[in-house]
């Protein structure tokens, strides 16, 4: 090992200088970054030397406490960042200054030239954090001591463009690094402890290792995600959460797990007890952070997690993804994007096992939080099979309040059934009496019960669970088997008299009205109105209305099916030869009362004022 007493100065190589343009001038969006990078650094060195410790067994000054030091000098505009970590020999200087000042440089200009990935995506393969310091500073001192028992203390000096310096100090220094910057005119306001404190209190606070301004420690909060969940109590978790989410209530679940696969992390998320979103409060914000080893990255990371679990709080910490990586690269990273995976696979298992474990519990949850999992299964295909199975639902089998789901249904399915029914509805009691529910109740078939206005989008997307398919039993779509149990009152009409209706009320009833046919669904209602296949169903409508108040929605069109079997229908028959006005009178209020049924009735004027002239002519005959 060299013992010059002489400074050992080396020029920087010409792709040295390229890279140090790209990390002082393009690779950090906020200046502020420097200090982050360097208390990371200073903890990894911390880190290593307690490794080293176990290890080795001997080290030097094995008494000096494990902490990172940090003091402002505003009258000079120097800040200096300290630890007693693993220091560096001579050698390590030349290399491990982050490998911008050896060979690395090279292959960190080769893989910006060759790569299509943006420039902040590569650093973490080329540590070159520290160098993140000549953002702010003109001169760059390093007085270090390498933990080996023979070690020199040597400082390292760099302006950061014509190359840097390594000469012995004049003193010994203690195990570990010190870092002096000389604060740039133009970036004198870090020479500020209160600036320097609001910055680690943002980035650092759960840095493993006490960080101290002064006599004062800034981290004072556990990064209690990296600890074993058996460690902490129920009211530490209380506690990080409501320090974490800036939140007064208490959560109303947890999820806590770390996984060494696909990708190491540990996370801790939770969900509030309230969604703001349903006072009128606005959008949540995203609330889940980014973190690497403790340190933060990013605290509203875009594409961490899908923007339908916007209602998490929390924190992911994964030592794979770079502690640089920038906000711009952050969506293009295939490492974010494989957490965003992982985790939220991981939150659907998790939901789901509450959800059979606490009923009631999941119940609540679902009633303040359905709304993000419905978005989820319209825009989220990759996880659209893991949301559905979270969906709850009234059904035709349920009691008045009581929910089931798409797995509790296909248990109670009928045997060889292939399609899963369901109707929209404001309420239940306009569902059940409404004329769509006889035919399948009559069947013995299940009917899922729709209320929220955004289920008709929903359903738009979801067209089938595990295999099977959602149909409206409003739909002209639906097909019915001939229902050979059901005891039908009455007959049909004849086929003569049953064409001659038809044509009768297609003429009468107008451009609104598609085709007018018999029908196997209805049992005890006279007429139903079904949206067609192509056409838009009433709760779409509603929805569009609200949205675009002042553009015109497209022409209302439906089919009519009539139950031949119903006396009105037969009276309407015979009326229609008999007293053709008084039949146009009934078939325009059968028709309105359909649609007013269907929720599809838009003016109804006509409803009202036909009624009149029908109590008109039912006291005449009374007369």
């Amino acid at each position: 090992m060299s013992t010059s007493t002489t400074p050992e100065k080396r020029e920087f190589q010409a792709e040295v200088s390229q890279v140090l343009d790209i990390v002082i001038n393009s690779l950090y969006t906020d200046k502020e970054i420097f200090v982050r990078e360097l208390v990371s650094n200073a903890s990894d060195a911390s880190e290593k030397l307690r490794h080293t410790e176990l290890t080795e067994g001997e080290i030097h000054q094995p008494d000096l406490d494990l902490e990172i030091s940090i003091s402002v000098d505003e009258e000079n505009k120097t800040i200096t960042i300290a630890d007693h970590g693993l220091g560096m020999t001579r050698e390590e200087l030349h290399e491990n200054l982050g490998t911008i000042a050896h060979s690395g440089s090279k292959a960190f200009v080769k893989a910006l030239e060759e790569s299509a990935q943006k420039e902040s995506a590569l650093i973490g393969q080329f540590g070159v954090g520290f160098y993140s310091a000549f953002m702010v500073a003109d001169k760059v001192t390093v007085s270090t001591r390498s933990w080996q028992p023979e070690g020199e203390s040597l400082v390292w000096t760099s302006d950061g463009k014509t190359g840097y310096e390594i000469e012995d100090a004049e003193e010994e220094v203690d195990r570990g690094s010190q870092i002096v910057l000389h604060l740039r005119e133009d970036c004198a306001e870090f020479a500020d402890p209160a600036k320097i404190k609001q910055i680690l209190e943002n980035y650092s606070s759960f840095v493993s290792f006490p960080i101290l301004i002064g006599e004062d420690r800034v981290n004072t909060i556990e990064a209690i995600w990296r600890k074993k969940k058996s460690d902490v109590s129920d009211e530490e978790y209380n506690e990080f959460y409501k320090f974490s989410a800036k939140a007064f209530d208490e959560p109303r679940y947890r999820m806590h797990f770390s996984a060494d696969m696909p990708l190491e992390l540990n996370a801790l998320l939770f969900v509030p007890t309230e969604n703001t979103e349903l006072f009128g409060m606005g959008q949540m914000e995203p609330g889940v952070s980014l973190y690497c080893k403790n340190v933060l990255i990013d605290d509203k990371p875009e594409g961490l997690l899908p923007e339908w679990l916007r209602f998490l709080r929390g924190v992911i910490d994964s030592a794979d993804i770079p502690l640089n990586i920038s906000r711009e690269s952050m969506q293009d990273s295939s490492l974010v994007r494989k957490l965003n995976r992982v985790v939220t696979k991981r939150f659907l298992k998790f939901l789901d096992g509450e959800a059979k474990g606490d009923a009631d519990k999941y119940k609540e949850f679902y009633a303040k939080f359905g709304r993000f999992l419905k978005e989820g299964v319209v825009i989220d295909f990759d996880h659209r099979e893991g949301l559905s199975k979270l969906l709850r639902f009234e059904s035709s089998l349920t009691e008045k309040g009581e929910q089931t789901s798409f797995e509790d249904y296909l248990t109670r399915a009928k045997e060889g059934q292939e399609k899963i029914y369901y109707l929209i509805g404001s309420d239940r009691a306009s569902i059940e009496s409404g004329p769509y529910l006889e035919a399948l109740k009559s069947r013995g078939l299940e009917v899922i019960y729709f209320f929220d206005s955004i289920d008709e989008y929903l359903l738009q997307h979801l067209k089938e669970f595990d295999g099977k398919t959602l149909v409206s039993a409003s739909s002209s779509g639906l097909e019915l088997e001939e229902d050979e149990s059901a005891q039908h009152e009455g007959e049909p009409l004849d086929e003569d008299a049953l064409k001659g209706l038809c044509e009768f009320l297609s003429e009468e009833l107008g451009e609104e009205v598609e085709k007018v046919e018999a029908g196997k669904r209805l049992v005890n209602s006279p007429v139903a109105v079904l949206t067609p296949e192509h056409g838009m169903a009433p709760q779409m409508r509603q929805m569009m209305a609200a949205m675009n108040p002042d553009e015109p929605l497209p022409p209302i069109k439906v089919e009519v099916e009539i139950n031949s079997r119903h006396p009105l229908i037969h009276k309407l028959s015979e009326t229609q030869e008999s007293n053709p006005e008084l039949a146009k009178l009934v078939a325009g209020q059968l028709f309105d009362s359909a649609m007013l049924s269907a929720g599809l009735l838009e003016n109804q004027t006509g409803l009202v004022d036909r009624s009149f002239q029908l109590m008109e002519e039912a006291m005449k005959k009374e007369d």
